[in-house]
């Protein structure tokens, strides 16, 4: 059988089956291709004429550092607090990354700010706050860098200008926001001890106001002498701080875990020792003075510990600083975003041609078809 047969065959086979060869779509293209050519020339200009009608809009961005965590100075001196250490132990583990900066610029309290700061109702023609602040998130894009650990915010809008300035007021709400708020590990340390630095404060004074009313001479003061009453001061202090401790192991840890099984040792041998001490056999007309004594030299032990940590905080606080540094500021944009008129142009002609060549390609096989039939 010679090529020249079996080409045929094929060709028969193919006529048989209703297969239609690439040499004949071809064919069918080339024919009309002065239409599939116009349709795709007056899709394309009919995109670029819609295209024109769009505003364009301009993208500003502002790059940013967010506050770096640095270890702690008060860990170090921890150590030297004894039981206390519970205190600021479930606070060492708080972190604060470059997400929960992002969340707060995302949050409505911002973006509340923001459509005040700029008119954004009338900007947006939004009759509600809420429709005003879905535009707004649709405009803004924040989001973290996974290399660099850099936030950048980045803002759409008609005017370049004010394009900038919302990119740039995000930082300041920000910087306003953190400001007011126990974000990182040392500000929730400073506002943590400062609450209780207030409270420790409020009840010294009252305890050594009871002391001074009690009505004791300076002689019943060696009833109890003072060393004693020091160490029981401080024994009271450790177990309260011993308590603190176990109540934050419990809200972070199961009760039968390892740590909290041994915090909750440490406590019931602390309170023991507080027991062992109150029992302690006082003489007649001092038990009164004693009480309140010890009272005012627990109440006094606590707020020296609590000046310290709190100083610490303080001090870390400035180390580590809520100070968020700019990257890059932003600036009015020379070019505009979008619309991109010459891709969206070129797409349309491009979709237009495709669907030209299948409407010719099936015009023509259903002309066939009928043809065939008659």
């Amino acid at each position: 059988m010679t090529e020249k047969t079996i080409a045929a065959a094929q060709d028969e086979c193919l006529e048989d089956d209703g297969g239609v060869s690439f040499v004949e779509l071809f064919s069918m293209l080339v024919a009309r291709w002065k239409l599939i050519a116009g349709t795709a020339v007056l899709a394309g200009a009919a995109g670029l004429g819609m295209v024109s009608l769009i505003p364009p809009w301009y993208t500003a961005t502002t790059v940013i550092l967010p506050p770096q965590q640095q270890q702690s100075a008060a860990a170090a001196a921890i150590s030297q607090l004894g039981a206390l250490a519970g205190l600021a132990g479930g606070l060492a583990n708080v972190k604060s990354p470059a997400d929960q900066y992002v969340a707060l610029m995302q949050s409505t309290t911002v973006s509340d700010q923001l459509i005040e700061r700029f008119k954004l109702l009338s900007v947006y023609d939004k009759e509600y706050r809420q429709d005003a602040r879905k535009q707004l998130r649709e405009n803004v894009r924040i989001g973290v860098g996974k290399k660099d650990g850099l936030i950048s915010v980045s803002v759409d809008d008609r005017d370049p200008t004010r394009a900038a300035e919302i990119a740039n007021a995000y930082v300041e709400e920000l910087r306003q926001m953190t400001t007011g708020l126990a974000v990182s590990e040392a500000q929730q340390r400073r506002a943590f001890f400062e609450q209780q630095l207030a409270q420790t404060k409020e009840r010294l004074s009252k305890a050594q106001s009871a002391l001074e009313e009690s009505g004791i001479s300076q002689g019943t003061l060696k009833v109890e002498p003072k060393s004693a009453a020091e160490s029981y001061a401080r024994l009271r202090a450790q177990a309260t701080a011993a308590e603190v401790r176990l109540q934050t192991l419990r809200r972070m840890l199961a009760e039968n875990t390892p740590e909290v099984i041994q915090q909750r040792a440490a406590l019931s041998a602390l309170r023991d020792q507080v027991a062992r001490a109150e029992r302690q056999d006082v003489p007649r007309g001092g038990s009164e003075y004693v009480d309140r004594y010890r009272e005012f030299k627990y109440q006094e032990a606590l707020f020296d510990i609590f000046v310290k940590q709190y100083e610490l905080a303080k001090v870390d606080e400035s180390r580590e600083g809520a100070l968020i540094q700019v990257v890059d500021t932003a600036h009015p944009p020379e070019k505009k975003a979008g619309p991109k008129r010459g891709l969206i142009t070129v797409l349309t002609g491009i979709l237009a041609l495709v669907v030209a060549c299948f409407y010719v390609i099936g015009a023509e096989l259903w002309r066939r078809e009928n043809g065939a039939r008659t």
